[in-house]
């Protein structure tokens, strides 16, 4: 905690760190989320939290209660992503980079050290303590991996002001006091990132919400088609149209038949491949660990996934290892036959 680098500071200190550390925890979850929408990076979001804390902290004696401690944080968290993107290029997946690969036969495309990628982050992370489901469901849809790649193409300001305004509800005199500007210059940046965001990304992702039953059905096609080499569960599972994305290269493959060609070449024999289902940036996911010449299945990285009733519509896989899995919760090494069971997600 960051309170533990002033300790010692007398009576008074500790009273201000325990005093600011009750009110100001509960807001721990959502200010972590607005980091990450504002970065696409879970690393970096964790770290501008702790800054956040840290300079709330220092200056917690002099907030006088002008607003309310939350717009307080949300000021703060906001200028520290800011000032983090000032030299900094936009995060990115495969398929921002250029169009997909018709040869699943070919060697992924390298990327250049110059390209920063999207990351993914758990749910656990995130999901709000509020038992409402409503606002569950709204927390999640917030923080889709096509969305916070979306946003990434928005100049940072425009992009605090989006976040802000649509994600987050904040009045525009709000934002504007936030964001040290005029209500109407943040209607006019909310009207100017609308647009750059059409043209960015015209064509949306398009979701119909399948229910719990037949997204675990789907889940559970997909996990058996690499666990036992099964590509029939593997057409079963994705969609017509569907799309793979293989981030830390440029390559990524769209239509179910050359999806289903580079697939065949990666799950190999049955047994090679051992699934465990976890949620991801309210998307279900699978930790994914690959055999070694030894039999020991350690972890290769993390499958992102887009469900919809038609079908699965996208798998973005990150090839992390278990420095990635980790972060889920997960094991670096696969040590049972069995996964557990498939995760809510709504």
């Amino acid at each position: 905690m960051v309170m533990e680098a002033r300790q010692g500071a007398g009576d008074e200190g500790e009273f201000s760190s325990d005093e600011f550390a009750r009110r100001a925890e509960q807001f721990r979850r959502e200010l972590l989320a607005h980091c990450y929408r504002m970065l696409g990076s879970a690393d970096e979001a964790e770290d501008l939290v702790q800054e956040t804390f840290l300079r709330a902290w220092r200056s917690y004696g002099t907030f006088q209660g002008r607003s309310s401690l939350r717009v307080w944080l949300y000021r703060i968290a906001t200028n520290a992503c800011l000032t983090a993107l000032e030299h900094r290029g936009r995060r990115a997946l495969p398929s921002g980079l250029g169009g997909p690969s018709g040869d699943p036969d070919a060697p992924p495309s390298p990327a250049g050290p110059d390209v920063a990628w999207v990351q993914p982050i758990a749910d656990a992370l995130l999901t709000p303590e509020s038992e409402d489901p409503a606002t569950i469901v709204t927390a999640r849809e917030s923080l889709r991996l096509a969305l916070i790649a979306s946003l990434q193409y928005l100049p940072p300001r425009q992009r605090a002001v989006l976040i802000l305004r649509e994600v987050l509800g904040f009045p525009a005199t709000e934002v504007a006091t936030l964001l040290d500007t005029t209500p109407a210059a943040v209607k006019s940046a909310l009207q100017r990132a609308r647009a750059r965001l059409d043209q960015a990304a015209p064509v949306r992702e398009q979701l119909s919400k399948p229910t719990e039953p037949r997204a675990r059905a789907l889940l559970d096609d997909y996990i058996a088609g690499f666990e036992n080499a099964d590509t029939a569960a593997l057409e079963r599972a994705l969609r017509t149209d569907a799309a793979i994305e293989l981030v830390g290269t440029r390559t990524w493959f769209a239509g179910r038949a050359t999806c289903l060609r580079f697939l065949t070449q990666v799950i190999g024999r049955p047994g090679d491949w051992r699934m465990i289902p976890v949620s991801a940036n309210g998307q279900p996911a699978v930790g994914a660990y690959h055999r070694d010449g030894d039999g020991i299945h350690r972890a290769f990285g993390l499958g992102v996934l887009t469900v919809t009733d038609a079908g699965i519509a996208r798998v973005i896989v990150f090839g992390g290892g278990p420095d990635l899995v980790a972060r889920f919760g997960l094991p670096p090494v696969h040590q049972g036959a069995g996964a557990p069971s498939f995760p809510r997600t709504t």
